[in-house]
């Protein structure tokens, strides 16, 4: 039996933690150093014919890989997939019972394994290559076991851990030229923000991507008001909107001012304050707009938040009110507003 591990106290009290500290920091600097070393010295003679059959995969774009690697292809599979290049996962070993069934002609397959002597690998690439799907391998040497039609050599690594065998360098590396591939696809294509958001509508990123002020403004219910209406009045229609402010406009619908609850605890410091005067007398007479419904929530949360004001009213080309952006309503739809 192998001897037991020698696990110290949950508390770290037995730990040296200056050696500790610096064998973290060690493995994080060889990682590091490899990435360089390759980027000096990279073997990319064949860097624009992949990228030219990636531009022109008519199909998708298939990872595969076993062990450590399969999960480096599963995550380019899906940074590929969410920026634009459809992609799939396969594991080496269920192609081989059945999973080789995802694959057309149109396909285009790239596998990733560091030593290319993978077993499963070596035996399903020429059924792979039977399909008459083009292989792409990153992996160590251009003297790989492994059929391959281009390929990006990882060159000899030294593994990170302390014993030199447990994937971390090569998985590393092999993650970065993903990434490297990845992103000249997306230069090549032309792929923009908008097209990212498109692919990430929910969560965080999709608020700050995809949602738009037009999506969340109120355009029913606002809190209108004449410029001659008196301020006892004005305050009624605050109260009942519940929006905390009440909009000032002519005639023609054009927005005049603003009468917030700030303006009015400010308005009853004054010596003139009456509650039978204009409200327009105590308004705002230059409040914070935008005349773009299709600006991005999270463009006018940056506005809201650099003006500390908590509504955002929304004008037309003839500074026409058309709705009002309050700040309870990003909340509500998961915005992350900072406190002040």
């Amino acid at each position: 039996m192998p001897k037991s591990l020698n696990i110290k106290a949950p508390n770290g009290e037995n730990l040296d933690k200056k050696n500790l500290s610096k064998d973290f920091l060690d493995v994080i600097t060889k990682e590091a150093t490899s990435l360089l070393d390759y980027a000096k010295k990279a073997d990319i003679k064949d860097l624009v014919s992949i990228i030219s059959l990636l531009l022109n995969t008519e199909g998708k774009v298939v990872f595969c890989g076993v062990g450590k690697s399969a999960l480096v292809a599963k995550k380019a599979s899906a940074t590929m997939s969410s920026t634009g290049t459809p992609s799939v996962f396969l594991h080496a070993t269920e192609g081989m019972h059945g999973d080789l069934g995802m694959l057309s002609t149109k396909d285009t397959l790239i596998v990733i394994s560091y030593s290319g002597a993978s077993k499963e690998l070596v035996e399903v690439l020429p059924h792979v290559r039977r399909l008459g799907v083009k292989i792409i391998a990153i992996t160590k040497s251009r003297d790989s076991k492994m059929i391959y039609d281009y390929i990006l050599p990882l060159g000899e690594l030294k593994e990170a851990c302390p014993l030199g065998i447990a994937p971390t360098t090569s998985t590393t590396l092999s993650l970065a030229i993903t990434d490297a591939l990845n992103a000249c696809l997306m230069i090549e294509k032309n792929f923009k923000p908008e097209d990212f958001a498109s692919f990430h509508p929910g969560g965080s990123l999709g608020l700050a991507l995809f949602v738009k002020v037009k999506d969340l403004m109120q355009t029913l219910n606002l809190p209108l008001i004449s410029q001659d209406t008196k301020l006892k009045d004005a305050v009624l229609v605050m109260s009942e909107c519940k929006l905390g402010s009440c909009l000032i406009v002519d005639s023609k619908g054009k927005l005049l001012a603003v009468l917030s609850d700030g303006d009015l605890r400010r308005s009853m410091m004054r010596e003139d304050f009456d509650l039978s005067k204009p409200a327009l007398d105590f308004a705002n007479k230059h409040p914070k707009t935008i005349d773009d419904a299709n600006l991005l929530a999270f463009d006018a949360l940056k506005i809201l938040e650099f003006n500390k004001i908590q509504l955002l009213v929304v004008i037309d080309k003839d500074s026409k009110v058309s709705g009002i952006l309050h700040i309870h309503t990003l909340v509500s739809a998961g915005f992350n507003v900072a406190k002040s």
